[in-house]
């Protein structure tokens, strides 16, 4: 399984703004540049991570970005689920959409259903924190420290 890469920029940007002291706001154009990502694409991504509730946003000139919640307050299982919009791994999870013959007397769909429950348990077990074990490192390598 392959993330998106709107959930893999929704981690990015959590982690980078878990390692900007609070309560520090940051702009997108730094997140950007410190990863050297699409600006218009990390704007979408921030807009929809203040619509969950994880980041806040600040308008105007001295505005920015910041952490809403701790970072032990944000399960990585929980975000991925909301940064994903297909999580089927194959045609036999969607019933609208699935065409294979073998649907109904096939076992691989309950394998991969258990595959991906299991992938997502794993994800449900850390939180934001967790990726933090080594915060100075992750703050020189993104320029996070000022």
């Amino acid at each position: 399984m392959q993330l998106t890469i709107y959930t893999d920029y929704s981690l990015r940007v959590l982690l980078y703004l878990a390692t900007v002291p609070r309560p520090s706001l940051t702009s997108i154009r730094e997140i950007s540049d410190s990863y050297n990502i699409s600006y218009h694409h990390l704007t979408k991504v921030a807009h929809e991570l203040a619509k969950t509730g994880l980041i806040t946003t600040i308008k105007g000139r001295n505005g920015g970005i910041r952490l809403a919640k701790d970072p032990e307050d944000i399960n990585l299982g929980w975000v991925v689920r909301q940064t994903e919009d297909n999580l089927d791994l194959v045609e036999c999870f969607n019933a609208e959409k699935n065409t294979c013959i073998l649907s109904g007397r096939c076992r691989l769909k309950g394998v991969l259903k258990e595959a991906l429950h299991a992938y997502l348990s794993v994800l449900d077990k850390y939180t934001l924190a967790d990726m933090l074990t080594n915060p100075e490192e992750l703050s020189l390598l993104l320029k996070t420290l000022k």
